[in-house]
């Protein structure tokens, strides 16, 4: 039999995006899986756009595949966050569905931000239904057909496994899909943010097409985690959005864990919406992140005091760098 996969998904003010992801996901070949979105508080229409999807409503347009209405409508359960905490479900009856006509959706009473949320969503799927695996993906993704197939094939294959996912394409970059955005991560406590992207904004080519690349951390917007053997199974919610998916890489490896990108299952990202949900104002951004990485080198760099003027160099080169590299894009 198939291993159980649950995918957890994070929805604040982003439905549209949500919306897409959804019907990718429901048309994957993977036979055994169900999906759970936390709402974490949305303000916006979100609850009421989801309610209309699974109805079959609202078709969903996208350059990476067809609407389909085979699967709808959509079975959807509703819990609030204290419910889902509780693991109150209809596991049985939920069981019976095939995977693609059933949604689960875990009302959050406030946002939580991103780490809690998808903890929510965590210890709820561990009760209620005791998957093998945990598959965190970010609302503002869109999957390839094979992609979790391929994944639970490489999991499958070795136990030492402690975290996967596959690689990213920045879902549109200069009018094309074949850019990469994560490919693996590295982690360099010494060089400030401290983690570090494999392959980004390269091109696609063969040496990242096949086979797996084991590295440091996978990113919290695709990381599968086999949830019945690894000993962490919740992210910091200390970082309340940004180096939790580092930073549960790191205890993984220090715990014996083996960590890989498994090149051949891919999505496609709109990188950076949440982000810009969050803060649209460049400056509040910019201090945002800067407060968790320092957060984060602090957490695991033991002689982090001493390498604050190397940090603060390395930040202040980051940020001309970053905004040279505007104001070029923009000229041009």
């Amino acid at each position: 039999m198939n291993p159980h996969v649950t995918i957890i998904i994070l929805n604040w003010n982003g439905y549209k995006d949500t919306l897409e992801c959804l019907e990718s996901l429901y048309q994957i070949t993977y036979p055994n899986y169900t999906v759970i979105i936390v709402d974490n508080a949305s303000t916006d229409s979100s609850l009421e756009q989801i309610r209309k999807y699974c109805e079959g409503h609202i078709p969903i347009e996208s350059p990476f595949f067809s609407y389909s209405d085979k699967n709808k409508p959509v079975r959807l359960y509703e819990y609030t966050k204290d419910e889902a905490e509780r693991a109150i479900s209809q596991q049985n009856e939920i069981a019976q569905l095939p995977s693609n006509q059933k949604l689960i959706l875990i009302k959050n009473d406030r946002n939580d931000g991103f780490a809690e949320g998808n903890n929510i969503g965590i210890r709820y799927a561990i009760k209620a239904f005791e998957p093998d695996y945990v598959f965190l993906l970010n609302n503002d993704t869109v999957v390839e057909k094979n992609f979790l197939t391929k994944l639970v094939e490489v999991a499958q294959s070795d136990d030492n496994i402690g975290m996967l996912g596959p690689k990213n394409y920045f879902y549109q970059k200069k009018g094309e899909s074949n850019i990469i955005s994560f490919a693996g991560g590295k982690i360099n406590l010494n060089k400030y943010p401290g983690y570090f992207n494999i392959g980004e904004n390269m091109a696609d080519s063969p040496q990242f097409n096949q086979g797996i690349i084991e590295c440091d951390w996978i990113t919290g917007a695709s990381m599968m985690l086999p949830v019945k053997k690894i000993p962490f199974t919740a992210l910091n919610s200390d970082l309340f959005f940004g180096c939790e998916d580092a930073d549960l890489g790191i205890k993984l490896r220090k715990n014996g864990f083996k960590i890989v990108m498994v090149l051949e299952a891919s999505i496609w990202h709109k990188c950076g919406r949440t982000r810009k949900n969050i803060s649209r104002k460049k400056v509040r951004k910019i201090l945002m992140e800067t407060k968790t990485n320092f957060k984060f080198l602090k957490m695991h760099q033991r002689y982090f005091y001493f390498f604050i003027p190397v940090y603060f160099i390395q930040w202040c080169w980051l940020v001309l760098y970053n905004a040279a590299k505007r104001i070029r894009t923009t000229s041009n």
